[in-house]
This record gives structure tokens, C-alpha cells and sequence, in this order.
């Protein structure tokens, strides 16, 4: 894959040799994250899970102390009451079977995250094909399929995320903006790594996260040191 000459600058200031201390990995990427817009910082995390197993499988979701920086626009499966809770809490969307038409005809996507009722999970069932790969199918482990509309909306405004293993065995988070301090993207880190850690399967043997890089959307990957995260 070819790289432009800012990616290639940037990339000279990373010894690609080294594994770096967490503060020190946020600071490079936070300085190398020098496009015209506020890039967003991510978290991988290589683990030393076999998601083909179902007990090392890994799914959820946290809440990061300081938010992701983006607006994320929610779209609610709901009925009558519940319906109305979820536009009285901020939804952007709301609706039932109307919705599903409009994403299976109209190839409508402007939503960042789903929240449904337990009662629409058979409505919603019918979109597993199209926001599964996205992502975005509302799962009770990560709390997107739950009564309580308001807590979910309010938490994923605050700044939720969800992580899961990928068919690699690699969890992809984002954590933040460059425009962030250093102190708010080791928080979210942190708080991101301490979840993780806890939802270690235990079927798991020897190191659990084998590997750690940061990145910003346009900058280089900077490789952090896995085992000073606390257990890992």
C-alpha cells in the first residue's frame, strides 16, 4: 500500500523497532496526526483469544470518561410509550416497522448506533444481514437491546463504545480525537484496557493482549508495550 509524503514524514519519528510506555505512544500519535481535519485516534488490540471458540469470544461495550468526540446520531426500535421515552431522551430516530422498510429499500444509513425494545428484536431480526456487518445490530451484552431507551441513549451520547473480536482476534476501538489532550486519551485508554482485561475469557491461555498499536485515521501505527497495562 502506497503512502503519501505526510504519512512517510510522520512515519521517520517511529521506531518501528520499539514497543512504546502508553504516554509516550499517545504523544507521537497525537503529533502526527497533522491533516485538515480532527483525525480520530484508535485503539487494536491483537489478542491471544480463538474467537472461534465460543468461550473466548469477546463482546461489549464502555462508557469512556471523556466520550469519543464524534456526534453519533441513535435510531430507536420502539412502540407507543416506549417510543415516545426514547424522542423525549434524544433519539434521532425513532420508529418500527417504517424504518426497516426505509433501510431495506432506501438503502437509509444515516445512524450511527441502534437501541431497541426487546419486543422489536423480531422486527429489527430482519436487518441482521445489513447492520450485522456494519456493526450495528442491537445486542442485549452490549446493552442496545433493553427497556430502559433513556439509560442506553444516554450512554452511548456520553460516549459508549462498543468492542468485539474481528475474525482476526483483533479488537478495533476508537478512543478519542487528536484534538484531545494527552490526559483525556490516556483516561479513555485506560478505562478501555481495564474493561478489556476484565472480559479475559477464561478459557484464554498465557498472554491475552499479545499486541497494542495506536493510530490516528491518517497517521502511522505506534506499537504500545501490552504488558504494562496492567495484566495483560
Amino acid at each position: 500500500m502506497k503512502h503519501g509524503k505526510r504519512y512517510a514524514e510522520s512515519a521517520k519519528e517511529i521506531d518501528r523497532t520499539k514497543v512504546y510506555d502508553l504516554d509516550e505512544a499517545i504523544a507521537l500519535v497525537k503529533k502526527n496526526a497533522t491533516a485538515k481535519f480532527d483525525e480520530t485516534i484508535e485503539a487494536h488490540v491483537r489478542t491471544g483469544c480463538d474467537g472461534r471458540h465460543a468461550d473466548q469470544q469477546i463482546r461489549g461495550s464502555v462508557v469512556l470518561p471523556h466520550g469519543t468526540g464524534k456526534t453519533v446520531r441513535i435510531l430507536v426500535f420502539a412502540k407507543d410509550a416506549k417510543a415516545d421515552e426514547a424522542k423525549a431522551a434524544g433519539a434521532d430516530y425513532v420508529g418500527a416497522e417504517d424504518m426497516v422498510q426505509k433501510i431495506q429499500k432506501e438503502n437509509w444509513f444515516d445512524f450511527d448506533a441502534v437501541v431497541a425494545t426487546p419486543d422489536m428484536m423480531s422486527v429489527v431480526g430482519r436487518l441482521g444481514r445489513i447492520l450485522g456487518p456494519r456493526g450495528m445490530m442491537p445486542n442485549p451484552k452490549t446493552g442496545t437491546v433493553t427497556m430502559d431507551v433513556t439509560g442506553a441513549i444516554n450512554d452511548i451520547k456520553a460516549g459508549k463504545i462498543e468492542y468485539r473480536l474481528d475474525k482476526t482476534n483483533i479488537i478495533h476501538c476508537p478512543v478519542g480525537k487528536a484534538s484531545f489532550t494527552e490526559e483525556q486519551l490516556s483516561d479513555n485508554l485506560n478505562t478501555l484496557f481495564e474493561v478489556l482485561i476484565k472480559a479475559r475469557p477464561a478459557a484464554v491461555k498465557g498472554q491475552f493482549m499479545k499486541s497494542v498499536t495506536l493510530t490516528s485515521t491518517m497517521g502511522p501505527g505506534v506499537r504500545v508495550n501490552p504488558l504494562k497495562l496492567t495484566q495483560a
